[in-house]
Protein backbone atom coordinates (compact mmCIF):
# COMPACT_ATOMS: atom_id res chain seq x y z
CA UNK A 1 0.00 0.00 0.00
CA UNK A 2 1.39 3.38 -1.01
CA UNK A 3 2.27 5.92 1.67
CA UNK A 4 0.11 9.04 1.38
CA UNK A 5 0.41 10.53 4.88
CA UNK A 6 3.78 11.44 6.35
CA UNK A 7 4.67 12.68 9.82
CA UNK A 8 7.29 15.42 10.21
CA UNK A 9 8.73 15.96 13.69
CA UNK A 10 10.88 19.07 13.74
CA UNK A 11 9.84 21.98 11.51
CA UNK A 12 12.97 24.11 11.64
CA UNK A 13 15.06 25.17 8.65
CA UNK A 14 15.45 21.65 7.24
CA UNK A 15 12.22 20.10 8.48
CA UNK A 16 10.00 22.87 7.16
CA UNK A 17 11.68 22.71 3.75
CA UNK A 18 11.22 18.93 3.55
CA UNK A 19 7.60 19.25 4.63
CA UNK A 20 6.91 21.90 1.99
CA UNK A 21 8.36 19.71 -0.75
CA UNK A 22 6.38 16.70 0.42
CA UNK A 23 3.20 18.78 0.32
CA UNK A 24 4.02 19.86 -3.24
CA UNK A 25 4.61 16.21 -4.12
CA UNK A 26 1.05 15.39 -3.06
CA UNK A 27 1.61 13.93 0.42
CA UNK A 28 -0.48 14.84 3.43
CA UNK A 29 2.04 16.03 6.03
CA UNK A 30 1.22 15.99 9.73
CA UNK A 31 3.82 18.10 11.50
CA UNK A 32 4.91 19.00 15.00
CA UNK A 33 7.47 21.39 16.43
CA UNK A 34 7.66 22.78 19.99
CA UNK A 35 7.82 26.30 18.54
CA UNK A 36 4.41 27.77 17.73
CA UNK A 37 5.87 29.89 14.90
CA UNK A 38 7.08 26.76 13.16
CA UNK A 39 3.68 25.12 13.50
CA UNK A 40 1.97 28.23 12.09
CA UNK A 41 4.34 28.22 9.11
CA UNK A 42 3.52 24.57 8.47
CA UNK A 43 -0.23 25.24 8.53
CA UNK A 44 0.23 28.20 6.19
CA UNK A 45 2.06 25.92 3.74
CA UNK A 46 -0.91 23.55 3.72
CA UNK A 47 0.17 21.01 6.32
CA UNK A 48 -1.70 19.60 9.30
CA UNK A 49 -0.31 20.39 12.74
CA UNK A 50 -0.36 18.01 15.68
CA UNK A 51 -0.15 18.82 19.37
CA UNK A 52 2.85 16.57 20.04
CA UNK A 53 5.24 14.07 18.53
CA UNK A 54 3.07 11.41 20.14
CA UNK A 55 0.09 12.63 18.11
CA UNK A 56 2.14 12.57 14.90
CA UNK A 57 3.07 8.94 15.55
CA UNK A 58 -0.59 8.14 15.99
CA UNK A 59 -1.52 9.64 12.63
CA UNK A 60 1.23 8.55 10.21
CA UNK A 61 3.01 5.29 9.43
CA UNK A 62 6.20 6.93 8.14
CA UNK A 63 7.72 9.62 10.34
CA UNK A 64 10.64 11.92 9.55
CA UNK A 65 12.62 13.47 12.38
CA UNK A 66 14.77 16.59 11.94
CA UNK A 67 16.10 17.43 15.39
CA UNK A 68 18.73 19.71 16.94
CA UNK A 69 20.17 17.49 19.66
CA UNK A 70 20.51 14.08 21.27
CA UNK A 71 18.13 15.10 24.05
CA UNK A 72 15.51 16.08 21.48
CA UNK A 73 15.75 12.64 19.86
CA UNK A 74 15.38 10.95 23.24
CA UNK A 75 12.26 12.99 23.98
CA UNK A 76 10.76 12.18 20.59
CA UNK A 77 11.42 8.47 21.12
CA UNK A 78 9.59 8.74 24.46
CA UNK A 79 6.61 10.31 22.69
CA UNK A 80 6.55 7.71 19.91
CA UNK A 81 6.59 4.92 22.50
CA UNK A 82 3.76 6.60 24.42
CA UNK A 83 1.66 6.56 21.25
CA UNK A 84 1.46 2.77 21.57
CA UNK A 85 1.77 2.43 17.80
CA UNK A 86 3.93 -0.28 16.25
CA UNK A 87 4.84 -0.96 12.62
CA UNK A 88 6.04 2.62 12.22
CA UNK A 89 9.10 3.63 10.20
CA UNK A 90 11.06 6.57 11.59
CA UNK A 91 13.45 8.23 9.13
CA UNK A 92 15.97 9.98 11.36
CA UNK A 93 17.69 12.75 9.34
CA UNK A 94 19.56 14.64 12.07
CA UNK A 95 23.33 14.81 12.50
CA UNK A 96 23.94 13.11 15.85
CA UNK A 97 26.50 10.70 17.35
CA UNK A 98 25.98 7.12 16.18
CA UNK A 99 25.67 5.69 19.73
CA UNK A 100 22.80 8.13 20.36
CA UNK A 101 20.95 6.92 17.28
CA UNK A 102 21.73 3.28 18.07
CA UNK A 103 20.23 3.66 21.54
CA UNK A 104 17.10 5.17 19.98
CA UNK A 105 16.93 2.35 17.43
CA UNK A 106 17.01 -0.32 20.15
CA UNK A 107 14.32 1.36 22.24
CA UNK A 108 11.99 1.70 19.26
CA UNK A 109 12.71 -1.80 17.95
CA UNK A 110 11.51 -3.27 21.27
CA UNK A 111 8.11 -1.69 20.52
CA UNK A 112 7.99 -2.84 16.89
CA UNK A 113 9.08 0.52 15.43
CA UNK A 114 11.90 0.66 12.85
CA UNK A 115 14.39 3.52 13.00
CA UNK A 116 16.43 4.31 9.90
CA UNK A 117 19.62 6.36 10.05
CA UNK A 118 19.22 8.75 7.10
CA UNK A 119 21.17 12.00 7.47
CA UNK A 120 21.06 14.51 4.63
CA UNK A 121 23.67 16.27 2.55
CA UNK A 122 22.65 19.83 1.70
CA UNK A 123 21.99 23.25 3.19
CA UNK A 124 18.66 24.75 4.15
CA UNK A 125 18.60 26.64 0.86
CA UNK A 126 19.17 23.39 -1.02
CA UNK A 127 16.46 21.71 1.04
CA UNK A 128 13.95 24.32 -0.14
CA UNK A 129 14.51 23.26 -3.76
CA UNK A 130 14.75 19.52 -3.04
CA UNK A 131 18.49 19.54 -3.75
CA UNK A 132 19.32 17.03 -1.01
CA UNK A 133 21.09 13.68 -0.96
CA UNK A 134 19.88 11.07 1.51
CA UNK A 135 22.47 8.81 3.13
CA UNK A 136 20.29 5.88 4.16
CA UNK A 137 21.20 2.99 6.44
CA UNK A 138 19.40 0.40 8.50
CA UNK A 139 16.78 -2.19 7.63
CA UNK A 140 16.71 -2.49 3.83
CA UNK A 141 13.02 -3.39 3.56
CA UNK A 142 12.05 -0.32 5.61
CA UNK A 143 14.29 1.91 3.50
CA UNK A 144 12.64 0.57 0.36
CA UNK A 145 9.18 1.26 1.78
CA UNK A 146 10.19 4.80 2.74
CA UNK A 147 11.86 5.57 -0.59
CA UNK A 148 8.75 7.12 -2.24
CA UNK A 149 8.63 9.56 0.68
CA UNK A 150 12.35 10.30 0.39
CA UNK A 151 11.88 11.04 -3.29
CA UNK A 152 9.39 13.72 -2.31
CA UNK A 153 12.09 15.95 -0.84
CA UNK A 154 15.45 14.83 -2.28
CA UNK A 155 17.30 14.59 -5.58
CA UNK A 156 19.22 11.40 -4.75
CA UNK A 157 19.06 8.56 -2.26
CA UNK A 158 21.82 6.13 -1.32
CA UNK A 159 21.34 2.93 0.65
CA UNK A 160 24.61 2.36 2.52
CA UNK A 161 23.91 -0.84 4.44
CA UNK A 162 24.08 -1.40 8.18
CA UNK A 163 22.55 1.10 10.60
CA UNK A 164 25.04 3.91 11.29
CA UNK A 165 26.69 3.86 7.87
CA UNK A 166 24.55 6.80 6.85
CA UNK A 167 25.97 8.87 9.70
CA UNK A 168 29.51 7.78 8.91
CA UNK A 169 29.06 9.06 5.35
CA UNK A 170 27.49 12.27 6.68
CA UNK A 171 30.50 12.89 8.93
CA UNK A 172 32.82 12.57 5.94
CA UNK A 173 30.58 14.88 3.91
CA UNK A 174 30.42 17.51 6.64
CA UNK A 175 34.17 17.36 7.12
CA UNK A 176 34.42 18.45 3.48
CA UNK A 177 31.74 21.10 3.98
CA UNK A 178 33.67 22.60 6.91
CA UNK A 179 36.82 22.85 4.82
CA UNK A 180 35.21 23.96 1.55
CA UNK A 181 33.18 26.66 3.30
CA UNK A 182 36.31 28.27 4.76
CA UNK A 183 38.26 27.84 1.52
CA UNK A 184 35.43 29.55 -0.39
CA UNK A 185 35.63 32.45 2.06
CA UNK A 186 39.40 32.70 1.58
CA UNK A 187 38.93 32.91 -2.19
CA UNK A 188 36.21 35.59 -1.92
CA UNK A 189 38.33 37.69 0.44
CA UNK A 190 41.33 37.37 -1.87
CA UNK A 191 39.27 38.37 -4.90
CA UNK A 192 37.79 41.39 -3.09
CA UNK A 193 41.18 42.58 -1.80
CA UNK A 194 42.72 42.22 -5.24
CA UNK A 195 40.14 44.59 -6.68
CA UNK A 196 37.94 42.01 -8.41
CA UNK A 197 34.17 42.19 -8.23
CA UNK A 198 33.44 39.45 -5.63
CA UNK A 199 30.12 38.46 -7.22
CA UNK A 200 31.81 38.05 -10.59
CA UNK A 201 34.63 36.13 -8.96
CA UNK A 202 32.16 33.68 -7.41
CA UNK A 203 30.53 33.13 -10.80
CA UNK A 204 33.81 32.62 -12.64
CA UNK A 205 35.48 30.49 -9.96
CA UNK A 206 32.32 28.41 -9.70
CA UNK A 207 32.78 27.42 -13.33
CA UNK A 208 36.39 26.34 -12.91
CA UNK A 209 38.50 23.54 -11.49
CA UNK A 210 38.53 25.12 -8.04
CA UNK A 211 34.76 25.08 -7.64
CA UNK A 212 32.84 23.42 -4.83
CA UNK A 213 29.20 23.23 -3.82
CA UNK A 214 30.00 25.52 -0.90
CA UNK A 215 31.44 28.13 -3.25
CA UNK A 216 28.34 27.85 -5.43
CA UNK A 217 25.83 27.88 -2.55
CA UNK A 218 27.50 30.21 -0.04
CA UNK A 219 29.79 32.22 -2.30
CA UNK A 220 26.98 34.61 -3.34
CA UNK A 221 26.20 35.27 0.35
CA UNK A 222 29.87 35.99 0.99
CA UNK A 223 30.06 38.30 -2.01
CA UNK A 224 27.07 40.30 -0.69
CA UNK A 225 28.19 40.05 2.95
CA UNK A 226 24.65 38.82 3.63
CA UNK A 227 24.65 36.28 6.46
CA UNK A 228 21.38 36.80 8.33
CA UNK A 229 19.18 34.49 6.23
CA UNK A 230 20.74 31.37 7.73
CA UNK A 231 20.54 28.02 5.99
CA UNK A 232 22.82 26.59 8.71
CA UNK A 233 23.43 28.66 11.82
CA UNK A 234 26.98 28.86 13.15
CA UNK A 235 25.79 27.85 16.63
CA UNK A 236 24.14 24.71 15.23
CA UNK A 237 27.18 23.95 13.09
CA UNK A 238 29.31 23.89 16.25
CA UNK A 239 27.37 20.78 17.28
CA UNK A 240 28.23 19.10 13.97
CA UNK A 241 31.89 20.14 14.27
CA UNK A 242 32.15 18.48 17.68
CA UNK A 243 30.51 15.27 16.49
CA UNK A 244 32.88 15.03 13.52
CA UNK A 245 35.89 15.92 15.64
CA UNK A 246 35.05 13.22 18.18
CA UNK A 247 34.54 10.65 15.41
CA UNK A 248 37.86 11.54 13.78
CA UNK A 249 39.62 11.29 17.13
CA UNK A 250 37.97 7.95 17.90
CA UNK A 251 39.32 6.47 14.65
CA UNK A 252 42.69 8.20 14.82
CA UNK A 253 42.14 9.46 11.28
CA UNK A 254 44.28 12.42 10.14
CA UNK A 255 42.28 15.61 9.55
CA UNK A 256 44.67 18.59 9.59
CA UNK A 257 42.54 20.78 7.33
CA UNK A 258 39.37 20.12 9.29
CA UNK A 259 41.22 20.90 12.52
CA UNK A 260 42.45 24.19 11.05
CA UNK A 261 38.90 25.34 10.32
CA UNK A 262 37.76 25.00 13.95
CA UNK A 263 39.43 28.26 14.97
CA UNK A 264 37.61 30.16 12.21
CA UNK A 265 34.18 28.86 13.26
CA UNK A 266 35.02 29.56 16.92
CA UNK A 267 35.94 33.12 15.95
CA UNK A 268 32.60 33.48 14.14
CA UNK A 269 30.86 32.57 17.41
CA UNK A 270 32.99 35.01 19.38
CA UNK A 271 32.34 37.84 16.91
CA UNK A 272 28.56 37.68 17.20
CA UNK A 273 27.69 35.43 14.25
CA UNK A 274 26.16 32.58 16.28
CA UNK A 275 22.76 32.91 14.61
CA UNK A 276 24.10 33.87 11.21
CA UNK A 277 24.76 31.49 8.33
CA UNK A 278 28.09 29.68 8.37
CA UNK A 279 29.00 31.79 5.32
CA UNK A 280 29.85 34.36 8.01
CA UNK A 281 33.32 32.80 8.25
CA UNK A 282 33.99 35.20 5.39
CA UNK A 283 33.36 38.12 7.75
CA UNK A 284 35.86 36.59 10.20
CA UNK A 285 38.55 36.40 7.53
CA UNK A 286 37.83 39.98 6.46
CA UNK A 287 38.14 41.32 10.00
CA UNK A 288 41.39 43.32 10.34
CA UNK A 289 43.96 41.79 12.62
CA UNK A 290 42.02 38.56 13.10
CA UNK A 291 43.83 35.78 14.97
CA UNK A 292 41.58 32.73 14.66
Amino acid sequence: MAVSRVGMIGLGIMGSAMAANLLRAGFTVVGYDPLAACRRRHRKAGGITAGSARDVAGLAGVLITSLPSASALSQVVDEILLSGKSKRIVVETSTLPIPVKEAARKRLAAAGVTLLDCPLSGTGAQARTGDLAVYGSGQRAAFKKATPVLKGFSRSRYYLGAFGNGSKMKFAANLLVAIHNVSAAEAVVLARRSGLNPALAVEVLGDGAGSSRMLQVRGPMMARRAYRDATMKVEVWQKDMKIIGDFVKQLGSPAPLFSATKAVYNAAMAQGHARHDTAAVCAVLEKPGRKP
